[in-house]
């Protein structure tokens, strides 16, 4: 359970990036199956290669960051559909991720397969102070991932974070203001596949091997945990919608640990995947999550969807204008 924790921890930070495009930008993007593997493969292969673990970690972010601005330029000044030019960038990136992993092995064009089981990664001191799979061992970890979302909350509430949400809203609206939405895209494509990258990177040095597959699927798991954590959270502010993330991709972790332990073959947990992002889309229309209480607050009270829109209807209920014409009426007579 404590591994199941610590990886839906760390899948965490990249279904902030997934949030980032698919919520934030309203951008399909499918570079994440590769990004995520080129992440992993980078930093692997320079960890083998003698570099520090930090710096490989940075790297993972860095190559991320690359291969999302490729889809970004195709999407932008290829004119390119966006969806295409997702899955054109991350075709690339599978041969890509092959060189970069055959660069742990003298005279090998390319490796599927790069094994860290001997080599000091970012989680080694934590293991040296006997602290790994260990509750201590979650709680390092959600502080980390809770700084990079930080770090995303504060980005979307800055001047160039609310023009990528309103190219993500209306893109002629705000280009009209000015503003060059093919430079929001192309930043906001970066900064998410960064995030996929950081993810692959520090997941290849959690599990202690970094294999070309590890980012085939990727994509309905990133859609899952975003659409999972929204349908119980909402994402009404910025700061909720980040954590819902971040929970829900806790959560797919432990429905798959939870499966998993209740005898399901392996083979199945991309079934189980596509069933939970279905049920996870659906029952907020139809189930009981329509009266899980969301973050509207009136007065201070957190109120559920159904009551807030009674509320908003009730002929009954003074209106915010009469609660002032009230308090004005009274204000005149103390006077």
């Amino acid at each position: 359970m404590i591994g199941a924790l610590e990886l839906g921890l760390l899948y965490g930070v990249m279904a902030l990036g997934v949030y980032l495009t698919f919520r934030v930008l309203n951008f399909p993007d499918l570079t994440v199956d590769g990004s995520f593997t080129t992440g992993g493969a980078t930093a692997a292969s320079m960890i083998v290669l003698g570099f520090n673990p930090v710096l490989a970690t940075a790297a993972g972010f860095g190559v991320g960051l690359i291969a999302g601005a490729i889809t970004g330029l195709l999407h932008t000044k290829g004119k390119i559909d966006g969806l295409l030019a997702g899955i054109l960038t991350m075709i690339g990136l599978w041969s890509i991720n092959l060189r970069i992993m055959g660069t742990t092995k003298e005279g090998v064009a390319g490796t599927s397969n790069v094994p860290l089981l001997r080599a000091d990664t970012v989680f080694t001191p934590i293991d040296n102070a006997g602290l790994g799979k260990s509750w201590w061992s979650v709680l390092i970890i959600f502080a980390g991932v809770f700084i990079v979302k930080l770090i995303v909350d504060w980005f979307l509430s800055t001047n160039l974070g609310l023009a990528v949400q309103a190219t993500g809203d209306n893109g002629p609206m705000i280009s009209s203001f000015g503003v060059s939405t093919d430079g929001t895209k192309i930043l906001t494509l970066s900064l998410s596949n960064g995030l996929v990258g950081l993810c692959g990177a520090l997941v290849a040095q959690y599990q202690g091997f970094a294999d070309i597959s590890m980012g085939v699927g990727l994509i309905l798991i990133g859609l899952a945990s975003v659409i999972l954590g929204q349908a119980i959270f909402g994402q009404r502010f910025i700061w909720v919608a980040t954590f819902a993330v971040i929970f829900g991709a806790v959560l797919y972790r432990m429905i798959i640990f939870l499966a998993l332990k209740a005898g399901l073959d392996p083979n199945d947990m991309k079934l189980v995947t596509a069933l939970l992002v279905i049920a996870a889309l659906l029952l907020p229309r139809w189930g009981f999550l329509k009266k899980v209480p969301s973050l509207w607050s009136r007065g201070g009270k957190v109120v559920s969807a159904e009551d807030r829109d009674t509320a908003l209807f009730d002929d009954s209920t003074p209106s915010t204008t009469e609660n002032i014409k009230i308090d004005a009426a009274n204000a005149n007579a103390k006077g």
